[in-house]
């Protein structure tokens, strides 16, 4: 692997790192989870916030970083052993407080302090999603599941001042996340699609005729959303304006379902959600679909324009699984995972596809997945 930094992208990526083929179940390899950091150039390898392992059944994972870079968010989940067999018996999740626990911590990368945010005026034992509040440093925005129901929730910088934004609607919500400007927020609910103002008032719903609308996302200036609509297993990229108009299908993905698979095993979930994201000049959507001279045989990563002009960015070999695509801060490359070589890894490309390369080297039964890019050089 190549360590010239001059033909590397200067940030540091962080993401999860964790056990594919350990026999038995899913629970023996998700609670093999871990939260790391690498520089892009391959080098600097490091195992984040590994004192929040103390019990078995825990796991950290790497879910984002605060806008200035100097504090990972690391989420940091338990379940018990029992619960875990329940759900390889039944095909489901089971979330009770009895048996399961997921909170989040932010890590000061200088200190190494960590601080269990989602625990302090505590609302509920299953806590996901923190991001920062764009325009408001003051502000956090969260998931917590209330009784068998997730709500979006704000709250305050030190985790005070929890504040449920639902308005009182019945429902499982979820890709929850604030416009640029942090004046609005949206999310789907029981698969539909909400925008509403920040503070969960005027909702409105986006109204596709389709069942299954799923994590809708702000373009960089906030004018537009994306989002998958479509059917269960045969969703597709959507865009609709901030006020609701404008609605359109953007690309097609060509028959692929858009659940990445995390293990090698049996794995009851399917998956992980692969949705698309905007470039960083908000000119251009990343997804993947079922390559276009390859169909049924592997999965490209794609960008199509606001004018929908679909560009196959990846040529992969029959059975090759590229997903989860995230353009760098400075709009240079992109980060994605992909199985080319058979062993799931963290790859970088060009905006175009070109150059593309690994950053990780993980062995087989081993997997990189959910890569972030830290928002400042490291």
């Amino acid at each position: 692997m190549s360590t010239d930094r001059s033909c590397r992208p200067p940030f540091r990526i962080g993401y999860s790192r964790v056990r594919t083929n350990l026999p038995g179940s899913r629970y023996a390899n998700a609670t093999t989870m871990r939260a790391w950091m690498i520089d892009a150039d391959g080098t600097g390898e490091r195992e984040l916030a590994s004192d929040l392992i103390r019990t078995p059944g825990t796991w950290t994972q790497f879910v984002g970083w605060s806008p200035d870079g100097r504090t990972a968010i690391i989420g940091c989940g338990w379940e018990s052993e029992e619960n875990g067999r329940w759900e390889e018996e039944h095909g489901e999740f089971r979330f009770t407080a009895e048996h399961v626990l997921y909170d989040t911590h932010f890590l000061d990368l200088a200190t190494g302090r960590l601080t269990n945010l989602t625990a302090v005026h505590r609302v509920s034992f299953y806590n996901t999603g923190v991001f920062f509040w764009p325009g408001d440093p003051t502000r956090l925005g969260f998931q917590a599941m209330i009784g068998a129901e997730m709500h979006p929730f704000s709250m305050n910088l030190d985790g005070t001042g929890k504040r449920d934004l639902s308005g009182g609607a019945a429902g499982f919500a979820y890709g929850y996340g604030a416009s640029p400007d942090g004046a609005r927020i949206s999310y789907h609910r029981d698969y539909q699609v909400y925008i509403a103002d920040a503070d969960g008032s005027n909702a409105q719903h986006i109204d596709t005729g389709n069942p299954f609308n799923f994590c809708p996302s702000w373009s960089p200036d906030g004018e537009w959303l994306v989002f998958l609509s479509g059917e269960h297993y045969d969703c597709h990229p959507y865009l609709v304006r901030a006020d609701g108009s404008g609605l359109r299908k953007l690309a097609d993905r060509n028959g692929w379902r858009g659940v990445v698979p995390i293990f090698d095993i049996f794995d009851h979930h399917g998956g992980s959600s692969d949705v698309p994201v905007w470039s960083r000049d908000g000119r251009w959507v990343y997804y993947t679909a079922m390559g276009e001279a390859t169909v049924g045989e592997s999965v490209e990563l794609m960008r199509v324009s606001l004018e929908g002009k679909v560009e196959q960015l990846t040529r992969t070999r029959a059975g090759s699984l590229n997903y989860h695509p995230n353009p760098s801060p400075d709009g240079e490359w992109v980060l994605f995972g992909s199985n080319r070589t058979g062993v799931r890894q963290l790859d970088v490309a060009r905006p175009d596809g070109a150059d593309q390369r690994p950053i990780t080297d993980l062995g087989t039964g081993w997997a990189a997945m959910w890569g972030h890019w830290r928002p400042v050089p490291g």
